[in-house]
């Protein structure tokens, strides 16, 4: 069992998108949903995996099993209407070092959405990371900012 301790931001200054460099698409769609439990399949041009996440907030519960291709192709289409579309970006954090911010640029219904996650080794790093002001607000743990939630729902208002 992985323990997966994670911060998730929305990014609002649009120059950081220009400076993200090459990045990778995903296609994520969700199988099922109950309560804090999701099951998804994550699609990039090179691999794909099954993901089981439960909890919420800072701290939750993440299973990654890797299914090729083939597989994810053949459970996809029981993802309808639960799906995004986003590009994901690798950076470095200069400020702080070892850590690297995952930035997700929507597309499709999600056009326009831009945010940033980091993961931690523990609650007490995630506790004392000061995020660089380009993060924007933080939304770690705030209903309908979950990936799951975004396919379904879509962006929050």
């Amino acid at each position: 069992m992985t323990i997966e301790i994670e911060r998730k931001f929305i990014v609002t200054e649009a120059s950081t998108v220009a400076r993200l460099g090459t990045g990778v698409q995903l296609r994520q769609g969700y199988l099922a949903e109950e309560a804090n439990v999701e099951v998804r399949v994550r699609i990039t041009p090179m691999n794909a995996t099954l993901t089981v996440k439960a909890g919420t907030g800072l701290s939750r519960t993440e299973v990654d099993v890797p299914i090729t291709l083939a597989q994810a192709e053949a459970l996809w289409p029981h993802t309808a209407q639960r799906r995004i579309d986003k590009t994901r970006y690798r950076v470095m954090l200069e400020d702080s070092p070892g850590h690297v911010a995952e930035v997700d640029v929507y597309a499709g219904a999600l056009t326009g959405l831009c945010v940033t996650e980091i993961e931690f080794s523990s609650e007490a790093a995630a506790a004392a990371f000061t995020p660089p002001a380009w993060f924007g607000r933080e939304v770690t743990g705030e209903p309908g900012w979950s990936n799951a939630a975004l396919a379904r729902h879509g962006r929050p208002f």
